[in-house]
Protein backbone atom coordinates (compact mmCIF):
# COMPACT_ATOMS: atom_id res chain seq x y z
CA UNK A 1 0.00 0.00 0.00
CA UNK A 2 1.52 3.73 -1.07
CA UNK A 3 1.90 6.70 1.33
CA UNK A 4 -1.52 7.77 2.60
CA UNK A 5 -2.74 10.88 1.36
CA UNK A 6 -2.33 13.71 3.98
CA UNK A 7 -4.07 17.33 3.61
CA UNK A 8 -0.50 19.04 4.98
CA UNK A 9 2.87 17.63 6.25
CA UNK A 10 4.05 20.67 7.96
CA UNK A 11 1.20 21.64 10.74
CA UNK A 12 1.27 17.57 11.03
CA UNK A 13 4.86 17.31 11.96
CA UNK A 14 5.18 20.48 14.03
CA UNK A 15 2.22 19.13 16.14
CA UNK A 16 4.42 16.34 16.75
CA UNK A 17 7.79 18.03 17.81
CA UNK A 18 7.72 17.49 21.13
CA UNK A 19 7.02 13.79 20.58
CA UNK A 20 9.85 12.67 18.28
CA UNK A 21 11.82 12.17 21.07
CA UNK A 22 9.69 9.29 22.65
CA UNK A 23 8.47 8.66 18.78
CA UNK A 24 11.91 7.67 17.84
CA UNK A 25 12.65 5.69 21.20
CA UNK A 26 9.84 3.87 20.07
CA UNK A 27 10.06 3.18 16.40
CA UNK A 28 13.34 2.00 17.37
CA UNK A 29 12.13 -0.56 19.66
CA UNK A 30 9.34 -1.68 17.09
CA UNK A 31 12.47 -2.47 15.01
CA UNK A 32 14.29 -4.32 17.34
CA UNK A 33 11.22 -6.52 17.64
CA UNK A 34 10.90 -7.29 14.05
CA UNK A 35 8.31 -4.62 13.72
CA UNK A 36 5.72 -6.83 15.68
CA UNK A 37 4.39 -3.71 16.81
CA UNK A 38 2.36 -0.41 15.36
CA UNK A 39 2.04 2.98 16.63
CA UNK A 40 -1.65 3.71 17.57
CA UNK A 41 -3.71 6.22 19.28
CA UNK A 42 -3.77 10.19 18.94
CA UNK A 43 -0.36 9.99 16.79
CA UNK A 44 -1.68 7.66 14.19
CA UNK A 45 -5.10 9.29 14.12
CA UNK A 46 -3.16 12.99 13.74
CA UNK A 47 -0.94 11.59 10.91
CA UNK A 48 -3.72 10.09 8.72
CA UNK A 49 -6.68 11.89 9.71
CA UNK A 50 -6.71 15.55 11.32
CA UNK A 51 -3.86 16.91 13.66
CA UNK A 52 -5.29 16.44 17.03
CA UNK A 53 -3.54 17.27 20.80
CA UNK A 54 -2.42 14.34 22.36
CA UNK A 55 0.21 13.65 25.39
CA UNK A 56 0.89 10.14 25.42
CA UNK A 57 1.86 7.52 22.74
CA UNK A 58 -0.19 3.96 22.28
CA UNK A 59 0.74 1.10 20.26
CA UNK A 60 -0.01 -2.62 19.81
CA UNK A 61 3.15 -5.45 19.82
CA UNK A 62 2.61 -9.08 18.79
CA UNK A 63 4.44 -10.45 21.95
CA UNK A 64 3.57 -13.03 24.92
CA UNK A 65 3.71 -12.56 28.42
CA UNK A 66 7.01 -14.65 28.21
CA UNK A 67 8.43 -11.87 26.49
CA UNK A 68 8.13 -9.00 29.35
CA UNK A 69 11.18 -9.50 30.43
CA UNK A 70 12.96 -8.73 27.37
CA UNK A 71 10.51 -6.19 26.44
CA UNK A 72 10.99 -4.03 29.46
CA UNK A 73 15.07 -4.59 28.92
CA UNK A 74 15.24 -3.16 25.18
CA UNK A 75 12.62 -0.32 26.14
CA UNK A 76 15.23 0.61 28.97
CA UNK A 77 18.16 0.86 26.79
CA UNK A 78 15.94 3.46 24.77
CA UNK A 79 15.02 5.35 27.57
CA UNK A 80 11.31 4.26 28.53
CA UNK A 81 10.51 2.91 31.69
CA UNK A 82 7.98 0.95 33.78
CA UNK A 83 6.01 4.00 35.33
CA UNK A 84 4.36 1.51 37.85
CA UNK A 85 5.94 -0.34 40.50
CA UNK A 86 4.91 -3.47 39.35
CA UNK A 87 4.75 -3.45 35.84
CA UNK A 88 5.24 -7.54 34.98
CA UNK A 89 2.54 -7.81 37.04
CA UNK A 90 -0.03 -5.13 35.98
CA UNK A 91 0.81 -6.74 32.33
CA UNK A 92 0.32 -10.17 32.91
CA UNK A 93 -3.60 -9.16 34.23
CA UNK A 94 -4.08 -6.43 31.85
CA UNK A 95 -2.04 -7.33 28.73
CA UNK A 96 -0.59 -3.78 28.62
CA UNK A 97 2.84 -2.47 30.09
CA UNK A 98 2.13 1.35 31.49
CA UNK A 99 5.62 3.01 30.69
CA UNK A 100 7.18 6.43 30.58
CA UNK A 101 10.00 8.14 28.38
CA UNK A 102 12.30 9.28 31.48
CA UNK A 103 13.94 12.17 29.38
CA UNK A 104 10.79 13.96 28.42
CA UNK A 105 7.64 12.25 31.10
CA UNK A 106 5.73 11.10 28.06
CA UNK A 107 3.56 7.77 29.01
CA UNK A 108 4.00 5.07 26.63
CA UNK A 109 1.23 2.46 26.77
CA UNK A 110 2.22 -1.07 25.27
CA UNK A 111 -0.84 -3.39 24.46
CA UNK A 112 0.19 -6.73 23.94
CA UNK A 113 -1.64 -7.96 20.63
CA UNK A 114 -3.23 -11.47 20.78
CA UNK A 115 -6.27 -11.54 18.39
CA UNK A 116 -6.73 -12.12 14.78
CA UNK A 117 -7.30 -8.67 13.85
CA UNK A 118 -4.36 -7.54 15.67
CA UNK A 119 -2.19 -9.98 14.09
CA UNK A 120 -3.67 -8.68 10.98
CA UNK A 121 -3.30 -5.14 11.43
CA UNK A 122 0.51 -5.52 12.75
CA UNK A 123 1.16 -7.72 9.49
CA UNK A 124 -1.05 -4.91 6.98
CA UNK A 125 0.61 -2.00 9.22
CA UNK A 126 3.20 0.72 6.64
CA UNK A 127 6.15 3.07 7.60
CA UNK A 128 5.00 6.68 7.10
CA UNK A 129 7.83 8.79 6.29
CA UNK A 130 7.75 11.94 8.52
CA UNK A 131 10.76 13.83 7.15
CA UNK A 132 12.69 13.35 10.44
CA UNK A 133 11.75 10.04 11.26
CA UNK A 134 9.55 6.90 9.71
CA UNK A 135 6.95 5.25 11.87
CA UNK A 136 5.11 2.42 11.74
CA UNK A 137 1.37 2.51 11.44
CA UNK A 138 -1.38 0.74 10.83
CA UNK A 139 -3.93 1.27 7.63
CA UNK A 140 -6.28 3.96 7.75
CA UNK A 141 -9.26 1.03 7.54
CA UNK A 142 -7.37 -1.01 10.55
CA UNK A 143 -7.19 2.82 12.87
CA UNK A 144 -10.71 3.17 12.37
CA UNK A 145 -11.94 -0.14 13.05
CA UNK A 146 -9.81 0.14 16.07
CA UNK A 147 -11.49 3.24 17.13
CA UNK A 148 -15.21 2.03 15.81
CA UNK A 149 -14.43 -0.97 18.82
CA UNK A 150 -13.50 2.11 21.37
CA UNK A 151 -16.53 4.06 19.83
CA UNK A 152 -15.73 7.11 22.63
CA UNK A 153 -16.84 10.32 21.29
CA UNK A 154 -13.13 11.49 20.44
CA UNK A 155 -12.64 8.30 18.41
CA UNK A 156 -15.60 9.02 16.51
CA UNK A 157 -14.46 12.32 15.58
CA UNK A 158 -11.15 10.75 14.50
CA UNK A 159 -12.84 7.84 12.02
CA UNK A 160 -15.01 11.37 10.86
CA UNK A 161 -11.19 12.76 9.91
CA UNK A 162 -9.76 9.79 8.84
CA UNK A 163 -12.74 9.22 6.55
CA UNK A 164 -12.48 12.88 5.11
CA UNK A 165 -8.71 12.44 4.39
CA UNK A 166 -8.26 9.05 3.16
CA UNK A 167 -10.98 8.83 0.13
CA UNK A 168 -10.33 5.52 -1.32
CA UNK A 169 -10.94 3.47 2.03
CA UNK A 170 -11.48 -0.32 1.56
CA UNK A 171 -15.15 -0.63 3.54
CA UNK A 172 -16.06 -4.23 3.13
CA UNK A 173 -12.80 -4.48 5.81
CA UNK A 174 -13.76 -2.02 7.50
CA UNK A 175 -17.87 -3.16 7.58
CA UNK A 176 -16.40 -7.16 8.20
CA UNK A 177 -14.40 -6.34 11.23
CA UNK A 178 -16.64 -3.59 12.99
CA UNK A 179 -19.82 -6.44 12.59
CA UNK A 180 -17.16 -8.82 14.24
CA UNK A 181 -16.47 -6.92 17.02
CA UNK A 182 -19.91 -5.54 17.21
CA UNK A 183 -20.92 -9.02 17.70
CA UNK A 184 -18.37 -10.08 20.17
CA UNK A 185 -19.39 -6.75 22.24
CA UNK A 186 -22.82 -7.50 22.45
CA UNK A 187 -22.91 -4.29 19.74
CA UNK A 188 -25.35 -5.35 16.84
CA UNK A 189 -25.98 -1.20 15.70
CA UNK A 190 -22.01 -0.89 15.63
CA UNK A 191 -21.61 -0.96 11.89
CA UNK A 192 -24.89 1.71 11.46
CA UNK A 193 -23.50 3.88 14.13
CA UNK A 194 -19.79 3.85 11.99
CA UNK A 195 -20.88 3.37 8.44
CA UNK A 196 -22.76 6.94 9.05
CA UNK A 197 -19.20 8.60 9.42
CA UNK A 198 -17.50 7.13 6.84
Amino acid sequence: MGRPKRKSDQPETQRIIPLLGPLQALQNLIQEFNNKGVIIGGIAASLLGTPRYTVDLDAVFLLGLEDLPKLLAEAAKRGIEPRITNPVAFARKNRVLLLRHEATGIDIDLSLGVLPFEVEMVGRSMLVDMGTIQLRLPTPEDLIIMKAVAHRPKDLEDIEAIASSQPHLDKERIQYWVEQFGEALDLPDLWEVITKLL
